[in-house]
């Protein structure tokens, strides 16, 4: 079985899900993917199974209801822990994650526990956005450094891979946030438990097609997030040492 998942969330993406299956496979065609749908009324999930029964390197599950972000990526956790795959990804349908960058993610994983996509290291690159959802991002990362002592650019970044181990040592039936507070929630688990997270920049492409995700409910929920997992950590803003299981004890590469 191919070691690498790439897991990508689907509401109302019938514009996007087939192109950016196409892009992943002739990029890291070695790779698989799985898409999570849920229920889309504009019948994503009907492409998505016509896909998968064209291809076997696609998978999908079908949700009869719309959850949300975290409980997509929580069952896409599971699923692919039941399987051999030792690189899992998380990244959008909508291509305002470059599926071209994979291999690059892949590469840093030689050396790192989780790779983190970040829009904001060495200057923003990020295209299309309005001023005040930038700032709003920045701000949010601004924030999620002050109060956890998470020393990432991007706390908030969708664009990421992780090495089995951490996902194994995540508590994901744990994980309470369902909105964009998800990728908070799970970089700090990740971070905490002393594995080794890397950043490396990419350029964010607002939407190509379908509509944005984002809510003041969404937001809400990030800002309580936040001092949750401060108490979490005993009101401590480090990690508690380097995990064992992390790259970093081992001392050397290990190429994907």
């Amino acid at each position: 079985m191919p070691e690498v998942l790439i897991a990508i969330p689907t509401y109302n993406e019938r514009d996007n899900v087939t192109r950016i299956a196409e892009v992943i496979l002739r990029e890291v065609p070695q790779s698989e993917i799985l898409f999570v749908d849920d229920n889309s009324p504009d019948g994503t999930g009907q492409i998505i199974q016509r896909m998968s029964a064209d291809d076997p390197r696609i998978h999908s599950i079908h949700r009869e209801s719309k959850q949300g972000l975290g409980r997509a990526y929580v069952n896409a956790f599971k699923w692919a822990l039941q399987k051999d795959y030792q690189y899992i990804f998380e990244m959008d349908a909508d291509f305002s994650h470059d599926p071209t960058e994979i291999p690059r993610f892949l590469e840093a994983a030689r050396c790192a526990d989780v790779v983190l996509g970040s829009r904001y290291i060495g200057g923003v690159r990020v295209i299309n956005w309005p001023l005040n959802r930038l700032i709003l991002s920045r701000a949010a990362g601004s924030y999620v450094r002050l109060i956890t002592g998470m020393p990432f650019t991007d706390p908030t970044s969708g664009y990421k891979c992780y090495r089995r181990a951490v996902l194994e040592e995540i508590p994901l039936d744990r994980i309470s946030s369902n909105g964009y507070a998800f990728q908070i929630e799970t970089i700090h688990y990740a971070w905490r438990l002393g594995f080794r997270v890397v950043e490396i920049p990419i350029v964010f492409v607002e939407r190509r097609a379908g509509s944005s995700k984002m809510s003041r409910s969404i937001v809400l929920e990030a800002l309580r997030m936040v001092w949750q997992l401060l108490i979490q950590n005993r009101l401590r803003r480090r990690p508690s040492g380097i995990n064992p299981r992390s790259i970093a004890v081992a001392g050397k590469d290990s190429k994907p």
